[in-house]
């Protein structure tokens, strides 16, 4: 290795390591923030303690909007990697006019803003009539997670053989038992991970999940929003690290059922 391969590598290496610490460290404030005894954003913090975390029990209407994001991000990441798998198979097997402009289509949510795409549903939502804030607000979130699934599973599909059915077909099985023999084991990886993301994108929405509520029904982003504007307390930063602590536990069981590599391939 030359003196200057070795340089490129060091540089990479601490342009890698600040970009670490840039994106971690309010992360780490966040957490470390909501273990302070302090009633104010204070670090480092006077005491520790979990009054913030003991008060979460008595926080008004945190467990229902935790109930409704729970909800809606279960019931959309489902629908979506239904209909996202659907598509996918479309969009690799089938020819037909269009099908680069439908793939782009199925992806346009993750290019364009979030209030940008709030504001279209809503007065799309309108103009059909729909009126229900739960209704209006799953299909919103199975707008924006659907691209998830479609993208990951279509890059799955890419890399799969499909002589592999044919395979199966020829040894007695039926085609949907052959899909779910054969395909279905061959795309767990891609599910897991899109499934992954769709459900922690649907969870942290609030660009657009901002237009779908009202007093009654909430998701968790619009209600940790209006404990800043009523009191501005590390109570917030308690709620914070929980949904930290969701995105471990979930790349902990994507990494003991598929493993890290293998997820990062999609």
């Amino acid at each position: 290795m030359t003196a200057l391969e070795r340089l490129t590598r060091y540089v990479v290496w601490i342009v890698a390591a600040a970009t670490v610490i840039f994106l971690m460290t309010p992360l780490v404030v966040t957490i470390a923030v909501s273990f302070g005894s302090s009633t104010v954003f204070t670090l480092p913090p006077p005491d520790w303690s979990l009054r913030w975390y003991e008060r979460l029990a008595n926080t008004r209407g945190l467990l229902p909007a935790l109930t409704v994001s729970l909800q809606v991000a279960s019931i959309s990441t489902a629908i979506s990697m239904a209909l996202g798998t659907l598509c996918a198979i479309a969009l690799v097997r089938g020819r037909f006019p269009g099908r680069e402009a439908i793939s782009t289509f199925l992806v346009s949510p993750l290019m364009l803003p979030g209030l940008v795409i709030g504001i279209a549903m809503l007065q799309g939502f309108k103009s059909m009539g729909l009126r229900d804030v739960y209704a209006s607000l799953l299909i919103a979130h199975v707008i924006i997670t659907l691209p998830y699934i479609a993208r990951t599973v279509v890059s799955a599909l890419g890399l799969f053989d499909f002589s592999l059915i044919d395979a199966a077909r020829t040894l007695g099985c039926s085609y949907p038992a052959a899909l779910m023999r054969v395909l279905v084991p061959a795309l767990a990886p891609a599910f897991l991970t899109s499934g992954m993301f769709a459900f922690l994108a649907s969870m942290d929405n609030y660009p657009i999940s901002i237009f779908f509520t009202d007093a009654w029904t909430k998701t968790l982003p619009i209600q940790m929003l209006q404990y800043v504007e009523e009191r501005p307390d590390p109570t917030i930063a308690a709620i914070s690290a929980g949904l930290v602590l969701l995105a471990i536990v979930a790349l902990i069981i994507g990494d003991r059922l598929v493993g890290l590599r293998k997820l990062a391939d999609f």
